[in-house]
Order: structure tokens, then C-alpha cells, then sequence
């Protein structure tokens, strides 16, 4: 191609670039974006916001950190400013499920900044906390209430709550709704809605119960996938240490001693886990922190705002925030131990590389999370580059479909881990692990930015 015509497909690209005032929104919401520093819509905004602007029902796939939120709330905020009515009393006229009391702090808070030239009202209810002041929310109507499923429905039963005038109703993180029990509730709120409404379903991954559902709520809805499912951001540096079960904390500690690990977030798979890491790392010398279902509220808060202050290193958490974690600059993510579901590993390793920055993902892998690693890489479509950390042997043995440090074949028959079980969250719906209420990336998109722990509206 000669420069001329690399110049004019530079041109055309350029004059081909969408912007949000392109996507016909609303003069207000333009001046908050124009406001915060955000011209140009991500994929999955560029995408979803015309759909949801002329009322379709969609099924959004994208990976997280990718602007979800601000796909679905640009688009809602728009609507509702344009046809402005009071929400009927005790009702609201948008309901936003979301499996966390993290993500829903996180969502509510989106629609406030979007929103804070248009006057709209938002409400969360989430579990963890007293019941009166989101009573006292709700009452009067609200336009936008943010919540957990279990909450959510404690609220029905009293009557705190209808839901007979909701016009929109969108599930975020509708993998992970399922991943956790969700169902159930989410079939007995919806028998509370209108049959007419408009559904926006967004999810990172789409495994087939995700299909069944939105083929039982949505009606006739455009399917949009910006990225591959399930596929890992590229700008995260990814390996694996092969180590015995016992030597992982001393291990953990040891990668500490890098300074770069400034900003980290460390992975368990159970709570008792978290807090005995936690410890060990305290004990080093460490600052740390953890956050699970066990702790209430006020201990989650805390922890967060610690960890986005960096008045602490290191945040250990269950995968309650392996989603909806938005903060920028957490320069490392360690597994200390495997996910039992495969794509909460794409959702772990989710928490760097945000905003357009670099990160790094390490796994810890003892022999026993062998046939979660392979599970990893079959459904990322990659092989992660692996490193021997056992004091008591030279390689790994070979076994099928994976391949050792030496670069060679591991075709030794693997010790299969049940798949299973349920993540170790909060049942029913009283508030299980954050997902990613990601926005848009700064001067590309909205959203990329670290909400503060909000309370109850």
C-alpha cells in the first residue's frame, strides 16, 4: 500500500469513528461524558446503546472490563428523561439485578454520575444491612433501584416493594446469577414484573443455561458478542507455578518480595481460606486485608476502601470479587488456588489490566488443581506458560493435553477435581461475589473508573 492510500484508510477510519454524541443521547448525559473526559464508546457500547435506545430486548456477551454498565445505563438514562413520570409509590420504573452487594454499590453509583444532570432517583437493596432505610427509599417510588436477589424479595414479601409499573428490567453478570443458585429467585422476581418490559441480559460468559434462560425472558431479543466468550485480555501477562499444597503460603509470601506487586489481589476458594492467607501474609510483614461472605458490610467496605486508597497491598478475596471489582491499578492477581468453574478464571485475572493498563496473572497449581488448569486453558483456548516451583521433583510428569515447563507433551492420566461444586458465596441471593459493573475506558469510554463504596440510597 503506498502513503496515499494509507492515508486515506486512515482517513476513512477516522471519519468512520463513533462517538457518544453519534449514538443520540441525550444533551445532559453528553455533558456528564464531555464532563469526566469520555468521547469514544467501547465495542459493546458502540453495539448495545441503539438496540436499547429503540426498545429491543438484548443479549449482551462481552468480556469484563469491557463497559457493560454504561452500555446498559446510558441508554436507560435516556429513556427516562425523556419521558419523565413519577414511578408509581413503593415501585420503580428500572430494576437492575446483580449477584453482590459490591457490584450494586458499584451500578447505582454509575447511574448517579451518568445521571447527575437529570434529576433521576436510584435506590440499593442488597442483604447485609438494615432493612428500614431502603424501606424508606423505596416508599415514595424511585426510578432506578440497583439489587441482590435475596434482598430484593425479603422487600416483596413485606410489601416494601412492587414491581407491577417496572418497564426495564436488566440482569448483569447473568453467568454468574447462575453460577451461584440464582435461578430460582430470579424466576419468583420476574413473576412480580409486567409481561411487557424490556429485558437487557449482559454477561462475560455464555454457558448453555444462559441461553436457556434468556430464551424463557426475552422476546425475540438481538444477540451482540464483542469479544471471544470466554477469552482472556491480552494486555494480562499469565503463568503458572507448579507447587506442593503445602509450600503455596511460603511461595506467596516470596513473590511479595517483588516490589512491582504493589497493587494485588490474591484468590481462594473458600472463606476460612481467605482469612488463613490473610493471616500468614499479616505475619510476614505484609498489609493485608480480606473479603468474603462471612464479613459484614461494614468489614467489606472497609476492606475496598482500603485497597483503592493503598493504604493496604493486598486484598484477599473469594470470587465475591472476582467480578465487579473495579479498581484501576491492581498490578497483580494471584490464584492461590484454582477456581472449580473454569470461567471465574477468565473473571479473576479480570481485576488487572484495567483502563488500558498492563497486569499480571499467577496461578498457583498444586497436583490435585491439575484437571481445573487443563479445564482453564481448554475453554481460554491457550496454553499458560508454566514454571516449576516443587522442592521434591525436576519436571512434571506428562499427561494429555497439556503441556509441562520443558515445552514438552504431559500425557500422565490427571486426577480430576469435581466440577460441581457451587462457589463458595452467599446463598440465596443475600449478596455472593461482585461482578464487574465495569464502565467505559477514560477518553474511550465511561465507567473506567474506581466507584467508592456508596451506601444504601
Amino acid at each position: 500500500m503506498s502513503a496515499q492510500q494509507e492515508r486515506r484508510a486512515t482517513k476513512r477510519k477516522t471519519m468512520q469513528l463513533t462517538t457518544f454524541s453519534d449514538l443520540g443521547l441525550a444533551e445532559p448525559i453528553l455533558r456528564t461524558l464531555e464532563g469526566e473526559g469520555y468521547v469514544t464508546p467501547t465495542p459493546i457500547q458502540t453495539k448495545a446503546i441503539p438496540i436499547a435506545l429503540a426498545g429491543r430486548d438484548l443479549l449482551g456477551i462481552a468480556q469484563t472490563g469491557t463497559g457493560k454498565t454504561a452500555a446498559f445505563a446510558l441508554p436507560i438514562m435516556h429513556r427516562l428523561a425523556a419521558d419523565r413520570r413519577q414511578a408509581q409509590r413503593k415501585g420503580c420504573r428500572v430494576l437492575v439485578l446483580t449477584p453482590t452487594r459490591e457490584l450494586a454499590t458499584q451500578i447505582a453509583q454509575s447511574f448517579r454520575t451518568y445521571g447527575r444532570h437529570l434529576g433521576l432517583t436510584v435506590a440499593v437493596v442488597f442483604g447485609g444491612v438494615g432493612h428500614r432505610p431502603q424501606t424508606q427509599a423505596l416508599a415514595r417510588g424511585v426510578d432506578v433501584v440497583v439489587a441482590t436477589p435475596g434482598r430484593l424479595i425479603d422487600h416483596l414479601t413485606e410489601r416494601d416493594i412492587t414491581l407491577a409499573g417496572t418497564e426495564i428490567l436488566v440482569l448483569d453478570e447473568a453467568d454468574r446469577m447462575l453460577d451461584l443458585g440464582f435461578l430460582p429467585p430470579i424466576r419468583r422476581i420476574v413473576s412480580h414484573l409486567p409481561a411487557k418490559r424490556q429485558n437487557l441480559f449482559f454477561s462475560a460468559t455464555m454457558p448453555p443455561e444462559i441461553g436457556k434462560l434468556a430464551d424463557e425472558l426475552l422476546r425475540d431479543p438481538t444477540r451482540i458478542a464483542v469479544t471471544p466468550v470466554a477469552s482472556t485480555v491480552d494486555s494480562v501477562a499469565q503463568r503458572v507455578l507448579h507447587v506442593e499444597s503445602h509450600n503455596k503460603r511460603a511461595l506467596l509470601v516470596e513473590l511479595f518480595g517483588d516490589p512491582q506487586m504493589s497493587r494485588a489481589l490474591v484468590f481462594t476458594r473458600t472463606k476460612r481460606g481467605a482469612d488463613r492467607v490473610a493471616r500468614h501474609l499479616e505475619a510476614a510483614g505484609i498489609r493485608v486485608a480480606a473479603i468474603h461472605g462471612n464479613k459484614s458490610q461494614s468489614q467489606r467496605e472497609r476492606a475496598l476502601a482500603s485497597f483503592k486508597a493503598s493504604k493496604i497491598r493486598v486484598l484477599v478475596a473469594t470470587d465475591i470479587a472476582a467480578r465487579g471489582i473495579d479498581i484501576d491499578q491492581v498490578t497483580h492477581v494471584v490464584n492461590y488456588e484454582l477456581p472449580d468453574v473454569p470461567e471465574s478464571y477468565v473473571h479473576r485475572i479480570g481485576r488487572t489490566a484495567r483502563a488500558g493498563a498492563a497486569g499480571t496473572a499467577i496461578s498457583l497449581c498444586d497436583v490435585d488443581e491439575r484437571g481445573l488448569l487443563r479445564d482453564i486453558e481448554r475453554l481460554t483456548r491457550q496454553s499458560i506458560p508454566a514454571e516449576d516451583r516443587r522442592h521434591d521433583a525436576g519436571g512434571l510428569p506428562d499427561r494429555p493435553g497439556h503441556r509441562g515447563p520443558n515445552g514438552r507433551p504431559d500425557n500422565r492420566r490427571q486426577q480430576q477435581t469435581p466440577r460441581g461444586r457451587q462457589q463458595h458465596g452467599e446463598r440465596n441471593g443475600r449478596t455472593a461475589g461482585p461482578s464487574a459493573a465495569a464502565g467505559p475506558t477514560r477518553r474511550r469510554a465511561p465507567g473506567k473508573r474506581s466507584a467508592n463504596a456508596a451506601g444504601t440510597a
